[in-house]
């Protein structure tokens, strides 16, 4: 089969495509032909060495999210046959080998039936955004995603163009909240709105929290964060009391800092999401809550949902990830099929 890999950390030369044995999965594992492989963030991160100091593999193929057909199965695996359309989470955590191939092996935990009318497009680019978004949304008094289980709760997404952002959007909304997003400019406010936010505040010009304030005047539930750093004064001051903050990414500075009365006397709640950490029975959740969108049709992908797709062959998996480092607005994918 075709993989991408890399030995030793550095820029996106440092990856190289190569023929590799097809792998065998073992008891409890399921192998998956691939059609599609989502790059995210963590993956770029990874590969310049900020996660790993040193390399934990002789060689690693990167790719946490992917899309595909069940290829063969190992011993002891119920609820799935050969043919099945699938979508993979954390294919590379705590592994050698994830989504920049043409076949992975992963556990049967870690796939997911992917409905016939959803692409593989979608497919792979629901992991790591989606789940994320799930746990940031279930940071507060929720504790499961489904339709009205956020009625009367008002979210406000930061950054909500961006992968994780979109993501937040589309749950939030099937969930029944009401989904207020901050934005860069017209364009991505106008793809915020794309994949369902009711409201988009630019936090370049005016009184951002002035604004967010008048769509919702008795104050925000939960801020779906990115960039604690630089919004702590913001999110603390349209935050209802017992308000929860969720932060998944350290856009804009490694540091915060919190003024502790106003923080304290507000009741606030903090929640840092790293997946890697999850417990499994989390993970489930998330990915069972995550299917059950998709099945209705409140997960999508696409320009007219507010997430332009950008394809790229494996033998191009640097362009991708550089992409990806640029900031490339919607979903990067690799094409395997």
């Amino acid at each position: 089969m075709r993989a991408i890999v890399y030995s030793e950390p550095g820029p996106s030369s440092v990856l190289r495509l190569v023929e590799r044995d097809l792998p065998t999965p073992g008891p409890g594992e399921l192998r998956v032909r691939l059609s599609r492989a989502g790059v995210n963030p963590t993956d770029w991160k990874a590969r310049a060495g900020g996660t790993y100091p040193e390399l934990p593999y002789d060689e690693i193929t990167p790719g946490q999210d992917g899309a595909g057909v069940v290829d063969a199965i190992g011993d002891g695996v119920l609820g799935f046959a050969v043919e099945d359309r699938v979508w993979v989470l954390m294919a590379q955590h705590g592994r050698a080998h994830g989504t920049a191939a043409e076949y992975v092996v992963v556990p049967a935990d870690n796939a997911v039936h992917l409905p016939v009318g959803a692409s593989f497009d979608l497919g792979a680019s629901l992991g790591v955004p989606a789940v994320t978004a799930h746990r940031a949304l279930t940071s507060g008094d929720v504790t499961r995603l489904e339709p009205g289980a956020m009625t009367g709760q008002t979210v406000l997404v930061a950054g909500g163009a961006g992968a994780v952002g979109n993501a937040a959007i589309q749950l939030g909304r099937w969930a029944g909240a009401t989904v207020i997003a901050t934005v860069s400019g017209d364009e991505k406010a106008a793809l915020a709105i794309a994949a369902g936010a009711h409201q988009t505040v630019n936090y370049r010009v005016g009184d951002p929290a002035a604004e967010i304030r008048a769509l919702a005047p008795e104050g925000v539930d939960l801020v779906v964060e990115v960039a604690p750093a630089v919004n702590n004064d913001l999110d603390r001051e349209v935050l209802k009391v017992h308000g929860t903050v969720a932060i998944y990414a350290n856009n804009g500075g490694d540091e915060m800092t919190l003024p502790l009365r106003a923080t304290f006397s507000k009741n606030l709640r903090y929640q840092f999401i790293l997946l890697y950490m999850l417990e499994p029975e989390l993970l489930r959740a998330a990915a069972a809550d995550v299917a059950a969108a998709v099945e209705a049709g409140a997960l999508q992908v696409g320009s007219d949902v507010g997430v332009p797709l950008h394809h790229y062959p494996l033998e191009d998996a640097g362009a991708a990830h550089d992409a990806v480092e640029q900031g490339a607005v919607g979903k990067v994918l690799l094409d395997l099929d």
